[in-house]
């Protein structure tokens, strides 16, 4: 028998808020190494666990594949994705303790006069990584974050979208 809940009320924010959200996002990321990431095809969510790295200002997740994958040819038709990144220790205290933070976005290819520059980003984090990313196979996608939901102590959900 299904019953009806209540969603949580997503909190406004306000600009000192902003401040300990956007903390909240940079200590989960430079915490946590992989994420997983959300494609769509045909309609259907296909999720893959990716490295990542953050800029500094939070507006780019970057992440790394072979070329040639299931990922890459959905974003190549939809370029609409979410990454979430939690620090779950799969434990009883996730329940209260737990920050899960979910990105919604569009990716793309990273271009080769860029490259360089978000190649170091994600080297700097992932610095074992480096033949992978360096590898003619590989390459690298940038996902522009419009929106971030982070859900803090299992229900209490706050939101920040970057305005255009």
């Amino acid at each position: 028998m299904l019953r009806e809940y209540e969603l949580p009320k997503v909190e406004r924010l306000t600009r000192r808020m902003d401040e300990e959200l956007k903390k909240t996002i940079q200590s989960l990321f430079s915490g946590q190494k992989l994420g997983v990431l959300a494609t769509l095809k045909k309609g259907q969510p296909y999720p893959n666990l990716v490295a990542f790295a953050a800029s500094n200002d939070l507006k780019r997740i970057i992440f790394a594949t072979p070329v040639y994958t299931r990922k890459t040819s959905n974003i190549e038709v939809c370029d609409k994705v979410s990454i979430l990144i939690d620090n779950r220790k799969n434990r009883p205290s996730d329940f209260h303790e737990g920050v899960a933070v979910t990105a919604l976005g569009t990716a793309e290819e990273i271009k080769a006069d860029e490259l360089e520059k978000f190649r170091a980003l994600y080297l700097e984090k992932h610095p074992y990584m480096e033949d992978f990313v360096s590898s003619p196979t590989s390459t690298l996608y940038r996902i522009e974050v419009a929106t971030y939901i982070v859900v803090t102590e299992f229900q209490k959900v706050m939101e920040h979208h970057f305005g255009k």
